[in-house]
């Protein structure tokens, strides 16, 4: 699919791609059978600048328009699933800033975030408050030019590495969504941020996940807007996300039906490649048109981000479609590799596991219906 790009974004996405071909693919097996760490590849990363691919040229970003920054998640994915979760994960965290910080803030922590000297972290999820953010128990509550931020996080991508993370907490427990606020904290720095050791996960290994306990203060000036923003903006946010799961998605699935359709045309059954066998060629037709389908979603979302224009429900579509459809794709393509793609000796496997998380973070399958029942309804 040819996505709407400009001539310099398409010559740096056909970069990126080049870098994911030959820097990332190479390591992704060995990422997954180990669970590196995916910073592993940070220093090549902020070399090309691509930590701050999401951010504004005056914040010292690259600033591409949504489907540019699509199809570079995208080509990222599909070359190791786990450093573009990384990667997305500290997009969450900058996007937080872009989207309800003050210019002080801004300035203060996105240009080293874009150049990638500084790795951030979004901290939202909890364990009574997975689906409903809303019902989150952390407390940020005021003491002296301040707050104590009290609570717990978890599965929190790139906390164990992070300089900085955007914290979600209630400074009003009894206004639900309204008395939501969001501070930055920078565990490196402050005392009381304690983080687990990292997750034992089914896929995307190298994309570690962690549990946080906090109990530590923050000035004033380290909230992002006013208080009582914080759930608007990390709605916001996860508009944003979804756009970037689907791509992530779409990635790993596109490399499935590669290499499905290079395994039938080399396997040969009593003389005759399977690719000839018309049940197998519907199989990859079916997984081409679902990827169509997908890309075809996810860019109508993409097109929208930045203009100004709400696109909830079109969000919730690419990311509901593409992590549903995926799993389809890469489960056809193990399928025909046989038993080989069953083995670790081909990457199908690892293809299957790291998608399944797609279907459940950053709001699950049922909650994107959720979402876009709401939106049909209003």
């Amino acid at each position: 699919m040819t996505y709407p790009m400009s001539d310099d974004e398409r010559a740096l996405v056909a970069q990126i791609e080049r870098f994911s071909t030959e820097v990332l693919a190479p390591k992704a097996a060995q990422i997954d059978e180990e669970a590196l760490f995916a910073t592993c590849h940070l220093d090549a990363m902020a070399e090309m600048g691509l930590l701050g691919l999401n951010l504004p040229e005056d914040h010292g970003g690259i600033g591409l328009s949504g489907p540019a920054l699509y199809a570079a998640v995208e080509a990222i994915a599909g070359a190791c699933g786990s450093t573009a979760s990384m990667l997305t994960a500290h997009f969450l965290a900058t996007d937080s800033l872009l989207l309800g910080a003050d210019a002080d803030l801004q300035a203060r922590i996105l240009p080293d975030a874009a150049a990638g000297t500084s790795l951030g972290a979004f901290a939202l999820t909890e364990p009574q408050a997975g689906s409903n953010p809303a019902d989150m128990r952390t407390t940020a509550k005021r003491e002296g030019d301040g707050y104590r931020i009290k609570g717990s996080k978890c599965f929190i991508s790139n906390a164990g590495a992070a300089d900085f993370m955007v914290v979600y907490a209630k400074t009003d427990p009894d206004a639900g969504a309204r008395g939501v606020s969001a501070f930055i904290v920078e565990p490196k720095k402050t005392d009381g941020v304690l983080v687990a050791p990292h997750e034992k996960t089914m896929g995307l290994k190298g994309g570690h996940v962690f549990g946080i306990s906090f109990d530590c203060w923050v000035p004033e000036e380290n909230r992002l807007g006013d208080e009582g923003t914080g759930f608007r903006t990390a709605m916001k946010v996860l508009d944003n996300g979804r756009i970037e799961v689907a791509a992530q998605a779409t990635g790993i699935a596109d490399a499935a039906l590669k290499a499905a359709i290079s395994y039938a045309k080399e396997r040969q059954v009593s003389g005759h490649a399977i690719a000839e066998f018309q049940g197998l060629q519907w199989m990859l037709a079916d997984s081409a048109t679902e990827l169509a389908a997908a890309r075809a979603l996810a860019m109508q979302a993409a097109t929208l981000r930045g203009t100004g224009v709400r696109y909830s429900s079109e969000s919730a579509f690419a990311k509901l479609y593409a992590s549903e459809a995926a799993w389809r794709i890469a489960d056809r393509a193990l399928q025909i590799h046989g038993g080989y793609g069953y083995t670790r000796d081909f990457p199908l496997e690892r293809y299957l596991r790291d998608l399944r998380i797609f279907r459940i973070y950053e709001g699950s399958s049922e909650i994107q219906r959720t979402i876009i029942a709401r939106g049909l309804l209003a």
